[in-house]
Order: structure tokens, then C-alpha cells, then sequence
């Protein structure tokens, strides 16, 4: 027999899947499975929905995301807490605890004002202090063909606005003659 009182059988989680983990304390099928650990010891409990309401076993476990941030924050702001904790925005008035409440910030001063304690969290999910943006992965470089054409283009358009025609008609022929060669077909 296993902890639980159920037989010990090779594949367990198929056989749960199969009959379902009866409550603990009820006989319904168990929807809240919390493991915990004490000491050196695993313990486990299966609670159908009903009960784990009445023992109150799911209020200490939600996901919350202003405490894990919270969390988050105080593991790796530690002893410059109390320093924070004094701080507001002068634009918004925003305190350093509200953000660590809120997990959010009021406004893009508080970058500044809460500083001492952003970096050490930004550089632990971003890698980084500062935003470098993304660059493209195949840069793209015109050929001889493409930049010698660009340069006619720019001649033709001078020799025009100059009005020296016979330069601009001795550079339209050339682009027409250059621009028929690049075509396919």
C-alpha cells in the first residue's frame, strides 16, 4: 500500500487518470492536488472542490501576479527595501511599495525615480538595463546594379534641374538600357 492507502501499481498516474483520486475527506473525485514539502517529507492532498473551499487550501495557493512580482522584487532588492519603500515619483506620486504592490508603473519617470531597485529586476528577466530593440536577421545589401542605377537616377534628376537636356537624354537612354538588361525574359 502506498501513502495514500491505494495499492502500489506500476503506472499510478495512468490508474488515477483512469478511476479518478477520490477526496480525502469526501468520496467525490479530487480536482485540488497540493504537494508540499515539510522537512524531508512529501505530503499530498486531494480535495474535491468542496473541500478545499471549507479547509481554506486554495486561498494560499492563486496565482497572483502583483505578489509574484512582489516576490520577485523583494529576492532581489533585499537590503535596499527600506530605502525604496521611501521613494515616490515627483511626476506621478507614485510609491516605490505601490509598484511593488501593483506590479506596475505609473508613469515613465518612475523609471528614474525607482531605479536603484528596476535594475537589478530588469537585468534579471530582460539580461539588460536597456532597451537596444531588434535588428534584422539577413541584412539586405543592394547590389552594384541597384546603387550604379540610383546614382543615374540622381544625375538624370541634377542634369534636369540644371537644364542641360543633352546630359539628361544621354542618361535616360542609359537607365532605359540598363533597366532592359536587368529585366528577366
Amino acid at each position: 500500500m502506498g501513502q495514500l492507502g491505494l495499492p502500489k501499481l506500476p503506472r499510478l498516474a495512468a490508474w488515477t487518470e483512469a478511476i479518478g483520486v477520490k477526496c480525502q475527506c469526501c468520496s467525490n473525485i479530487a480536482t485540488v492536488h497540493l504537494t508540499s514539502i515539510v522537512g524531508d517529507q512529501r505530503i499530498e492532498k486531494h480535495l474535491c472542490k468542496v473541500c478545499a473551499e471549507k479547509q481554506q487550501a486554495t486561498q494560499n495557493h492563486q496565482l497572483n501576479l502583483p505578489t509574484i512580482l512582489q516576490d520577485l522584487i523583494g529576492l532581489h532588492v533585499g537590503q535596499l527595501t527600506d530605502e525604496l519603500a521611501r521613494l515616490t515619483c515627483p511626476a506621478c506620486g507614485m510609491g516605490y511599495m505601490e509598484f511593488r504592490s501593483e506590479g506596475r508603473l505609473g508613469c515613465p519617470n518612475d523609471y528614474e525615480a525607482f531605479r536603484a531597485g528596476l535594475r537589478p529586476l530588469l537585468q534579471r528577466i530582460h539580461r539588460s538595463e536597456r532597451h537596444v530593440g531588434k535588428s534584422p536577421r539577413h541584412r539586405v545589401v543592394p547590389s552594384a546594379s541597384a546603387v550604379e542605377m540610383l546614382e543615374l537616377r540622381q544625375r538624370l534628376s541634377h542634369a534636369v534641374a540644371a537644364e542641360d537636356y543633352e546630359e539628361a537624354l544621354r542618361l535616360r537612354d542609359l537607365l532605359r538600357k540598363k533597366d532592359a538588361a536587368d529585366e528577366p525574359g
